[in-house]
């Protein structure tokens, strides 16, 4: 393998939490019929840091002689909402996917025997390519235009998705049907409850108005649920070019406008206010990036449907409440020491604002 290799960006040494037995995943891996051999190099496995939920790492491999790069997923220690880390459904979302959407990373292999490394887990083969953060990477110098392609080209991948006829692909019953709206907001409001420490607030008023409000579903689709640039890898030679969607954990059958709602709860516009800003994770700011009423008519010009403002209000306090949720989960596992990662200490403040910003919405404030 090349000397010459860089570690992704966001890729780094493997927390010594957050250390696994690669030995015995090799081993394990060869019982399957996959020979895999790890590099000597020093940085032969690394572990990425965008995410705060499955756990993630690059496995640097030859096969046969030839360079394999291979990705391996597991749940994080201390798991509390075991349906959130579910590597046998996860593998499987993304198996059946791949006959009719191209960007889903190839699955090598899915163990659901826990004594090879306390977890169950899962092997894909790594896709090279860009993965957007905060910013836009260095000597990408593209104009508002190239820009906005960007954003369309990547919206048009959401679309593509949820043109996707589970029941041919065999992934209808991952759906329990009619409902998917009131059970979502009912679900995530108790995974509030089971997930709030004292020094975080109870987001009532936000509840309440959610389970008051709730639309009717608007459809039944395959939604990825975590559509974000970050869960994304891009050409770099030609940045409009999307050619992987990663991270399905919380991929399902359901409403594609709740979708398209947790997608934009983590679109901050240039205009926000500085703490919004202060946790951007994807470069939505950039010059030529689509606003998130933007992001909205594109979708519904694009899938035929009309989304009145009114409409579109109950979408965006749910995808800032489910955010909310997910960092209060994360910041509910610090807060009871299963993990001493102090990054996590900044989701209650994120939690706290969260809130604010949804009563503004709630109220008729726009942000």
């Amino acid at each position: 393998m090349s000397s010459d290799f860089t570690p992704p960006a966001g890729a780094s040494a493997v927390r010594a939490e957050d250390a696994f037995d690669v030995s015995a995943v090799l081993s394990w891996l060869s019982t399957q019929g996959i020979e895999l051999t790890l590099t000597d190099a020093p940085d032969a496995v690394v572990q990425f840091r965008g995410g705060a939920s499955n756990l993630t790492y690059l496995l640097r491999c030859t096969s046969e002689g030839a360079p394999r790069n291979v990705v391996l997923r597991r749940p994080p220690h201390g798991t509390k909402a075991k349906s959130a880390h579910d590597m046998t459904r996860e593998f499987t979302i993304q198996s059946h996917l791949a006959g009719a959407y191209p960007f889903v990373p190839n699955m090598v292999a899915l163990c659901t025997d826990q004594s090879i490394i306390g977890s169950d887990f899962y092997v894909m083969d790594y896709i090279p390519g860009v993965i957007l953060r905060k910013d836009l990477p260095p000597g990408w110098h593209l104009t508002p235009t190239e820009v906005r392609t960007l954003c369309m080209s990547a919206l048009d991948r959401l679309i593509e998705l949820h043109s996707i006829d589970p029941g041919a692909l065999g992934l209808a019953e991952l759906g329990r049907g009619p409902g998917y709206v009131a059970r979502q907001v009912k679900g995530w409001s108790e995974r509030y409850e089971r997930a709030h420490t004292p020094n975080a607030p109870d987001y009532l008023e936000v509840r309440e108005w959610l389970a008051a409000q709730q639309p009717q579903d608007s459809g039944a689709c395959v939604i990825h649920n975590d559509f974000r640039f970050d869960n994304m890898v891009l050409n770099a030679a030609a940045p409009h070019k999307v050619l992987g969607i990663l991270d399905w954990e919380m991929a399902t059958v359901g409403d594609p406008l709740m979708d398209l709602g947790g997608s934009l709860a983590y679109w901050a516009e240039a205009d926000d206010d500085e703490f919004f800003q202060s946790f951007r994770r994807q470069p939505t700011t950039a010059p030529g990036m689509l606003t998130r009423f933007e992001v909205v008519d594109y979708y519904a010009a694009a899938t035929g449907r009309t989304i009145t403002p009114q409409a579109w209000r109950f979408y965006e306090v749910f995808g800032l409440f489910r955010l909310a949720v997910i960092a209060q989960q994360i910041y509910y596992r610090f807060h009871h020491g299963q993990t001493t990662n102090p990054d996590y200490a900044a989701f209650l403040p994120a939690v706290t604002y969260l809130e604010s910003r949804c009563q503004r919405i709630i109220a008729g404030n726009p942000t």
